[in-house]
């Protein structure tokens, strides 16, 4: 992890004044980038949410780094399409930034497709992942089912289990037909608006389980009123290392590393994406920032510039079959 004590001097360096061949809209720069104007950062979803969350703490630190200020944007709505969507279609001149997903741009570019023009790899310059977090199948406290086979098990006896989420085509749904179909037991997938609504049917008893992030079930996991029984992860997560994968217990094809990340729009200058990376990175390296990550039971992401654009056209290209076997259909 590069070092948090990266100077400007050095990350303006890394950005330089060659812009080769670049869209026109980066040919108009007048002057050494970023110096020209605050740099938006756009989040294509609401405020106070973890994505927004973590986009003000790497904001505030990058900004630092950059010796610039990023601004957030809050673009929310129509599953993260509306903010990806003004990401694309801004100029490429460094000074626009989005946050990307797995939901909103792996998942969304196939689940969305007759509503948006963009495509995740052509129309992109993938800067780095932010974060990683997986996903974690839950039940209350007191529930019979104290393993993943036990859960598997129920489903079989009963001839169907019934999980909640916080929508259709989440990944969270889509693990949940993974799951059904790669261990032969029949699952109900039940649609929440909210973890708040889901979770009040888990501990009242009428919902077996849920899916969600471990972001945003690690404080009910801590406090004892949710059960894990098992993570998405590819690995075990150092933050919670007793909770097993879903690979491990038998099914390799259950996996998902959720993940956020930064990313320009095409065309933006390769040097002013390499200092956009070297000042993620830096921020990445922060203790402040680490903890704040660690809050939110993620660790920093590891992928940048090429390695992170091949990263996202992987996992568009995973994710869209799943999509397209689930039948799943935009709200």
């Amino acid at each position: 992890m590069m070092s948090s004590r990266l100077s400007r001097r050095g990350l303006l360096a890394a950005a330089g004044l060659g812009l080769a061949a670049p869209r026109p809209a980066a040919a108009q720069q007048t002057a050494p980038w970023p110096q020209r104007a605050p740099i938006r950062l756009l989040v294509p979803f609401g405020t106070g949410g973890a994505t927004d969350i973590v986009a003000r703490v790497f904001a505030e630190a990058m900004s630092r780094h950059l010796g610039q200020t990023i601004v957030v944007e809050n673009r929310p709505g129509a599953g993260a399409t509306i903010g990806t969507t003004a990401a694309a279609r801004a100029p490429a001149d460094g000074y626009t930034l989005v946050v990307s997903t797995i939901s909103g741009l792996a998942i969304g570019q196939t689940l969305y497709r007759d509503r948006i023009a963009w495509d995740a790899d052509r129309d992109f310059a993938h800067i780095g992942m932010i974060l990683q977090t997986p996903w974690i199948l839950c039940v209350r406290p007191d529930s019979p089912m104290r393993s993943l086979a036990d859960w598997l098990a129920a489903a079989r006896r009963a001839d169907g289990l019934a999980y909640g989420t916080t929508g259709v085509g989440s990944v969270a749904h889509l693990l949940g037909v993974q799951l059904a179909q790669a261990s032969g037991a029949t699952m109900e997938h039940v649609p929440y608006r909210s973890l708040t609504q889901s979770g009040a049917d888990l501990m009242g008893g009428t919902l077996p389980g849920i899916v969600e992030s471990l972001t945003a079930t690690s404080g009910f996991i801590r406090a004892g009123s949710m059960r894990p029984l098992a993570s998405s992860g590819s690995r075990r997560s150092p933050l919670f290392p007793e909770i097993p994968t879903f690979a491990e217990l038998g099914f390799p094809g259950v996996v998902a590393d959720g993940w956020a990340g930064l990313a320009a729009p095409a065309g933006t200058p390769r040097p002013v994406l390499e200092a956009v990376a070297a000042a993620l990175r830096a921020a990445q390296g922060e203790p402040t920032v680490r903890q704040r990550l660690a809050d939110l039971s993620s660790t920093p992401g590891e992928a940048y510039l090429d390695e992170a654009q091949a990263f996202v056209r992987q996992q568009v290209a995973q994710w869209a079959p799943v999509v397209r076997a689930s039948g799943a259909v935009p709200e």
